[in-house]
């Protein structure tokens, strides 16, 4: 064995050093942070990792054929392990951090990735150029999705991801130590891979060799996605927490975990000819009762508002600040429901709320990281618009986002809306093209809506503000046709996550006065939420004022991505991961109130999950329902909360879907009842779910 240096790897890899070294010059801010733990001593690493790779380019290696077979083989055998080292640092984990089994797991999976390549190619070369830049992108998608939401990449995203397009200008996109560290890891890859040989073989033995890493690969998949035998192992995904179980498991393996589970699967028992017995069990004895308090002549023109990111924080601990954030809401008292939302999603996902308040169906009965407007509703669902249409009502949607994000554009029509108002609809889309044209310049975009509609505030930060988006919901229904009950949905947009840039439209005036460290994400959206409750204020003291009688319902979709350091300092906890249930649901509350311009009881409501929500609206203004939220009001009262993250009944127990508690057939019910109606359009009983 000897070593050489030719004239050309020389070259190559004078200049592959010499623009690492430039790059980690750039970005050493990102390293040399006193926040940043060890930063200087990965900082160097870094450095040593980039001169390495310049003299593994440089050196050629001549040696025996078997030796050569050997130092290849164990290059290829070696490489799964950077490669999980570059993705886990973009998931905020090292490989010390992990246990034996998860790293030998990992291990496993990404060699079964390796050798796919190789099945196809036969090249050791190309099965390590092609997977690693594939495993760099995942681990960065994953870390920009946790670090803009608090949650990580699901196969779901997939779906999503025209919205995610729509929605990624507002965020901070700067390189991070990790994003350094995981993009010198990857160019070692590279380097590696790029000098690897595929061992001589004989044609035979090739050939042997191919199949038997395509016959590995195909054999674990069928035994995952058609067996139970590795999640009875232990191999499933964490369903309630998949930010703890993408960080205790490994991201690329909770991943693939989690594609077991997009497919909706029948419910075990599910018999459509049993679905009306289901639902009478539950509301026999009570259905006179509600028949005779809804019927009557009211109808109250009734609008739904949610509200994006609207969430009062203190429901996770005790902080305080310079001045009150939500002192209207919080003054409301007379003619006022009001109250504690579970919700399913935590720093976007807004759909998934917003479906579950539209529809009574909740999204613990669907598959982790699913989303429901993507994947279930296809066909006329039943809702609160088409309950509501029955009874003569208008049926208007309002969002002031473009109209394709999650789906609205074809699910409200399916939903029974006939009118949707979007972006296009309260701004000139001449406006919009020059903001596109600009490069999605925000301040230009902000000079733009101020010279064409001076004095309005169209824009808080580059959304739509609640203010302007209320004085449309007042526009619109001064615009109403009369001689029908006006209803209407509205989603506003303010609020919206990117909590980390600065803005010459938003004065940050709500300060933490309480807390240890500084956090600037959550002092920005505490300062959203002090706009919203003052132009909700101006919405009710409009209405107020309004001779007919009126009801709005308003609610927060969830709760906001800001700093998990401050949800760790506020819950006294050391980490946001390992939350015992009962704690991770309090950062999936949101407040919700309903309110009415005219004499209704008032009542506070400590825990009521999202999918009720809307049938407590239509029993509060007191007109006809269907069955099925009778059904709903009914399981209620026995297990308010029923969420993907978790179930809490009347005396306060928390517990999951899938537990064994007095509660699992009522909650199996549930799931087959909803199948019926969201799923199962066949064999839909109508008469339960429509009027």
């Amino acid at each position: 064995m000897f070593f050489e240096f030719k004239k050309n790897s020389t070259i190559a890899s004078i200049i592959l050093t010499t623009v690492l070294l430039a790059f980690l010059t750039i970005f050493n801010g990102c390293f040399l942070s006193s926040e940043i733990k060890y930063g200087t001593l990965l900082f160097c690493l870094c450095i040593v990792c980039s001169i390495l790779c310049g003299l593994v380019l440089a050196i050629n290696i001549t040696t025996k054929p078997k030796t050569e077979n050997f130092l290849n083989t164990a290059a290829i055998l070696l490489l799964p392990f950077i490669s999980i080292t570059m993705v886990e640092c973009l998931n905020y984990v090292f490989v010390y951090d992990m246990y034996y089994v998860d790293f030998i797991n990992n291990y496993i999976l990404y060699l079964l990735f390796y050798g796919l390549v190789f099945a196809f190619s036969g090249s050791y070369r190309i099965s390590a150029m092609v997977i690693n830049p594939l495993m760099f992108i995942f681990g960065l998608a994953n870390y920009y999705l946790y670090t803009f939401r608090g949650s990580p990449f699901v196969p779901m995203d997939f779906l999503g991801i025209t919205t995610a397009k729509e929605v990624a200008k507002s965020y901070d996109f700067s390189v991070t130590y990790q994003i350094a560290i995981s993009f010198i890891l990857l160019v070692s890859t590279m380097v590696i891979g790029f000098k690897l040989k595929t061992p001589r073989m004989h044609i035979s033995t090739k050939i042997i060799s191919r199949m038997s890493a395509a016959l590995a690969a195909i054999i674990v998949s069928c035994i995952y996605f058609f067996t139970n035998i590795l999640a009875n192992c232990g191999l499933e995904p964490d369903f309630w927490n998949q930010t703890r179980g993408y960080h205790n498991s490994g991201a690329l393996l909770s991943f693939c975990l989690n594609t077991k589970y997009l497919y909706l699967m029948e419910p075990s028992g599910y018999n459509a000819d049993e679905i009306s017995d289901l639902v009478f069990e539950v509301t026999d004895g009570n259905t006179e009762q509600v028949i005779a308090d809804n019927n009557n002549n009211e109808t109250p023109n009734i609008i739904c508002i949610m509200n994006e990111s609207f969430a009062d924080l203190s429901v996770c601990g005790d902080f305080t600040t310079n001045k009150e954030y939500m002192p209207f809401y919080n003054s409301l008292s007379e003619n006022t429901v009001k109250g504690n939302l579970y919700v399913p999603v935590h720093g976007a996902g807004t759909s998934n709320t917003e479906y579950e308040f539209l529809t009574g169906n909740t999204t613990a009965f669907y598959p982790a990281g699913s989303n429901a407007y993507m994947l279930y509703v296809k066909n006329q669902t039943s809702s609160l618009v088409s309950t509501l249409t029955s009874q003569g009502y208008s049926k208007t949607a309002f969002h002031p986002y473009y109209a394709s994000g999650w789906n609205r554009n074809k699910v409200y029509s399916l939903l029974g809306f006939r009118d949707f108002y979007s972006i296009t609809s309260v701004i000139r889309p001449s406006i919009l093209l020059d903001y596109f044209d600009s490069g999605n310049d925000n301040e230009y975009f902000n000079d733009l809506c101020n010279q064409y509609y001076p004095g309005k505030n169209v824009l808080l930060r580059q959304y739509v503000s609640d203010s302007y988006n209320y004085d449309k919901v007042i526009s619109l229904y001064e615009e109403r046709d009369t001689s029908k009950p006006y209803f209407m949905f509205n989603v506003t947009m303010q609020n919206h996550g990117g909590y980390s840039k600065t803005y010459s439209n938003l004065k940050k005036d709500i300060k933490l006065t309480s807390t240890k460290g500084k956090y600037p994400k959550t002092e920005q959206f505490l300062s959203l939420m002090k706009k919203s409750d003052e132009a909700f204020s101006e919405l009710i003291s409009y209405f107020e004022n309004v001779d007919e009688p009126v009801i709005i319902c308003m609610f927060g979709d969830h709760q906001p991505a800001i700093e998990e350091a401050f949800y760790e300092e506020i819950m006294n906890i050391s980490s946001i991961d390992n939350l015992p249930l009962s704690e991770l649901q309090k950062r999936y509350i949101t407040p919700f109130v309903i309110w009415a311009n005219y004499d209704i009881e008032e009542e506070y409501i400590d825990k009521l999950s999202a999918n009720y929500l809307s049938s407590y609206l239509l029993k509060t203004a007191n007109v006809q329902m269907t069955e099925y939220n009778r059904y709903l009001l009914q399981l209620s009262q026995k297990v308010p909360v029923v969420s993907a993250i978790g179930c809490i009944d009347n005396s306060g127990n928390n517990f999951s879907v899938g537990d064994k508690t007095k509660y699992s057939k009522l909650l199996s019910d549930y799931q087959k009842v909803q199948y019926n109606n969201a799923i199962d359009k066949q064999n839909e009983n109508q008469q339960l779910f429509y009027n």
